[in-house]
């Protein structure tokens, strides 16, 4: 049987591959599809993807371009998912600030260096006029750490993806003050390009399977109750969510690609534009 490591953010977005996985369905393709959760996110997904750690990752569309751009020896095969990504705009529940004019020139927490948080600050920043160059920012690895961050006051504001924050904003540990949805779709699904070369066809044949699944996930009898238990969400929280999900099953386009390099490159966040079919691997 053939072996693939896969990784992702252990979130809502990624119950399809764990239902397909605990189907056997991978199995019944001669594939042991090993899944492993990256509470850390994109950044420590593409130090995964350059370590071998992982062979495909499950990953947001700007960090691994801009990984990629930087050397990670990987292209991205699939989006995953074709609609934004939706980006609270988070502080302490007992934070004085209440707007986001208030937030210009504080500090934002994030994962890590390369992160969607990091990433998706500057572009927060780019919508609402701020110079980006000041922008100032606390590492803080993961979900937990930010909790600790907001409520010590390390840091100031922490940009997540807005359900899975949605409980610690009920439980009043973070007050939300506004959104930003990714202006891009948000989930891609990126190998390393030596699986590429060797297990070509073992991918394809990852792909047909998530694939089948996701074509008829929303249809999945009692599917948000399944969503809400195992993700300790609200029901009406996930059924919102998933009316505003769309799965893809198909490459990016280039101009898409060309749209989200145009505006990491305005934001000096990537070095340079490269032609977007080279970020692409059609299998």
């Amino acid at each position: 049987m053939d072996i693939l490591k896969i990784g992702g953010v252990p979130e809502h977005f990624n119950l399809p591959w764990h239902l397909t996985i605990e189907d056997d369905s991978f199995k019944k393709q001669n594939i042991d599809l090993v899944w492993k959760d990256f509470p850390g996110g994109t950044g420590a997904m593409c130090e995964a993807l350059r370590n071998k750690d992982i062979d495909i990752a499950i990953i947001l569309t700007e960090g691994i371009i801009k990984d990629i751009i930087a050397g990670n020896p990987a292209t991205i095969v699939q989006t995953y998912i074709q609609s934004p990504l939706i980006w609270g705009i988070h502080v302490g529940h007992h934070s004085p600030y209440k707007t986001i004019d208030e937030l210009k020139n504080t500090k934002a927490a994030i994962s890590r260096y390369g992160s969607g948080s990091h990433l998706m600050a500057y572009v927060h920043a780019q919508n609402n006029n701020w110079d980006t160059q000041s922008l100032q920012f606390e590492v803080i690895k993961n979900l937990d750490g930010a909790v600790e961050a907001l409520t010590n006051g390390q840091a100031d504001y922490f940009m997540w993806e807005h359900f899975t924050t949605k409980p610690l904003v009920d439980n009043q540990t973070f007050r939300r003050i506004a959104d930003c949805p990714t202006p891009w779709p948000c989930f891609v699904i990126a190998v390393r390009n030596e699986i590429i070369d060797t297990q070509k066809e073992q991918l394809q044949t990852v792909l047909e399977t998530i694939n089948t699944t996701t074509l008829d996930f929303k249809n999945i009898p009692s599917i948000d109750n399944t969503l809400a238990i195992r993700y300790e969400q609200q029901l009406a929280d996930i059924q919102e969510w998933l009316s505003m999900t769309t799965w893809s099953q198909s490459p990016p386009s280039v101009a898409i690609l060309d749209n989200v390099q145009k505006q990491l490159f305005e934001l000096d966040i990537i070095p340079k534009i490269v032609p977007s079919d080279t970020l692409i691997s059609v299998l």
